[in-house]
């Protein structure tokens, strides 16, 4: 009678044990696919930060946008462009850098909309 309970306990674990891996194994992959997505969006941003010389974070903080819509971003940069100008005692430094963080932004933009295209395309 011990024997076939002993038996019984060790083939409830093998098959225990085999649901387990193959769980295991699915996740794993689930996991390596969503780190590929995200990888993919992640390089364009970053070959984008080393191009332009800021990052994403930076640019934000400058023009004072905390999502990326068009709008906001063209509003923010018009009045720091224009608050920042030689002619009214600005700095040409600030001015700059609102400059490069538009275009940084800008460059942003552009790589999410592609992103977007080719998720509708797939």
């Amino acid at each position: 009678m011990a024997k076939y309970l002993a038996q019984i306990v060790v083939m409830g674990a093998q098959v225990v044990g085999r649901a387990f891996a193959r769980a295991l194994r699915q996740e794993f992959a689930a996991s390596q696919a969503a780190a590929q997505a995200r990888n993919s969006a992640g390089q364009h941003s970053a070959a984008a930060s080393s191009i332009t010389g800021m990052s994403l974070q930076e640019a934000q903080q400058i023009l004072n946008i905390s999502t990326l819509t068009p709008e906001e971003i063209q509003k923010n940069y018009e009045h720091l462009f224009k608050v920042n100008d030689k002619m009214v005692g600005g700095s040409f430094y600030v001015q700059s850098k609102v400059v490069r963080a538009k275009e940084r932004l800008d460059e942003e933009l552009s790589i999410q909309t592609q992103d977007k295209q080719q998720k509708t395309e797939t």
